[in-house]
């Protein structure tokens, strides 16, 4: 995997939740950008693979956002925030095999009928007019 944290940005600010006092105080929120467009380290293929694959994560400008505020540590919301960029980039590049389209076989058709023959022959001797 290509060293990408030459090309991060962190922000922090305060964050929500769980911390008591210490929430007022300090900023453990931490939101990493990363600019795919301008990254020198991406190939084209790589830059268009993630931007399709995370558009839903990248704003107008082409900066890829993720916000981790799960602990009360900053250091560790980087860390977090480092490894989730880690793995979303990652899975971009994994190609999904193509799914082919499957029929019943001949013989569950034939057993499915068979049933079906029989069922109906039950109830058909359950009626009184017989």
């Amino acid at each position: 995997m290509i060293n990408l944290e030459s090309e991060f940005t962190f922000k922090t600010s305060r964050s929500s939740g769980k911390g008591g006092q210490n929430v007022n105080k300090v900023s453990s929120k931490v939101e990493l950008n990363f600019d795919v467009g301008n990254s020198n380290l991406l190939s084209p293929f790589q830059k268009e693979r993630i931007v399709s694959q995370l558009k839903n994560r990248i704003n107008k400008e082409g900066i890829l956002q993720i916000i981790v505020q799960s602990s009360r540590s900053q250091y560790e919301n980087k860390d977090l925030a480092v490894e989730k960029l880690n793995l979303l980039i990652s899975q971009c590049f994994v190609i999904q095999k193509k799914r082919f389209k499957t029929k019943p076989r001949k013989s569950a058709k034939e057993k499915r009928l068979k049933s079906k023959k029989i069922h109906s022959l039950t109830k058909s001797l359950r009626r009184k007019d017989f």
